[in-house]
């Protein structure tokens, strides 16, 4: 009799235990992931609410409170046959204000122009330029996907504020891909190039560089999309200066420079915002749906 009775203690003891660790371990807070900003440019105001998670416009370590979990209940069926909760109701309301924000900001609805008779043509996110020079066709491609590099911006003091002036604006710099391809050939040279951080501004009096790098180049079939690996690449990490200058030169006599490339980022950047004004209406659509 005793020994039953020690038992059912026991037992009691270690329901109780597991109970009491079961509902610590529920209330611990989920940890999300840190969200980086996107880099200081002079193109746009960055104001991103639905990326940039606390007031002043840095980033923050949690997600902001429409992503957060909270119990909503469903409200009455529509008859549509979809979910509707007052989550969604919030969520449709916050990316309705999100979008006028973005729309104010819109300069225009045209894309840029690129100067020296650069044809464009779009496939969704994917860009591509195209100009013929004395038998040769020069071929620019891009996308402006994972365009909007990281924010080094220096972090403001806890508790001050930004004023619209003063909040960072977005630009955005691509990788791209020149390739060049001459009548009667069967390859075309490739040139893979991107813009180094470190390159981006210079201050007064410091000599003027190239804004663009180059990172690989290659031959490669001509008209072929896929970058074949069975190709020698020549990787610039190492290369000695004097073929990357010329390198570099060989492309500026084909119109793309500086110039090329600062209006690509202009382009580029006004691509990316149309895409993702698209992608919050397309978002809103689908939460209402």
């Amino acid at each position: 009799m005793l020994k039953s009775v020690v038992r059912a203690v026991g037992s009691a003891v270690r329901i109780s235990s597991a109970s009491t660790t079961s509902i610590t371990a529920r209330a611990l807070p989920r940890v999300c992931p840190t969200l980086c900003p996107p880099s200081s440019a002079t193109t746009r105001p960055f104001t991103r609410s639905l990326w940039m998670l606390n007031n002043n416009g840095a980033s923050s370590g949690f997600r902001p409170k429409l992503f957060t979990s909270k119990a909503f209940s469903p409200s009455v069926s529509c008859g549509c046959g979809g979910l509707h909760t007052e989550g969604d109701k919030a969520f449709g309301d916050f990316l309705s204000d999100e979008i006028k924000e973005e729309r104010k900001i819109q300069k225009t609805k045209a894309l840029p122009k690129m100067s020296g008779g650069w044809e464009l043509e779009m496939n969704g996110t994917e860009a591509k330029l195209t100009r013929g020079l004395a038998g040769e066709k020069i071929t620019v491609t891009f996308n402006v996907n994972n365009s909007i590099p990281p924010n080094f911006e220096e972090e403001i003091e806890q508790g001050q504020q930004k004023s619209a002036e003063e909040e960072p604006e977005i630009v955005s710099t691509p990788n791209f891909v020149v390739e060049v391809t001459k009548q009667g050939s069967k390859h075309s040279l490739v040139f893979d190039c991107h813009f180094p951080e470190d390159e981006m501004s210079h201050g007064e009096g410091e000599e003027e560089s190239d804004i663009f790098a180059i990172r690989e180049v290659s031959f490669q079939p001509e008209g072929d999309s896929d970058w074949k690996e069975t190709s020698y690449t020549l990787n610039t990490d190492s290369l000695d200066w004097a073929l990357y200058d010329h390198l570099m030169d060989f492309l500026a006599d084909r119109g793309v420079d500086n110039t090329f490339a600062d209006e690509l980022m202009e382009l580029s950047t006004a691509v990316e915002h149309q895409e993702y004004i698209k992608f919050l209406e397309d978002l809103q659509g689908f939460v209402k749906f």
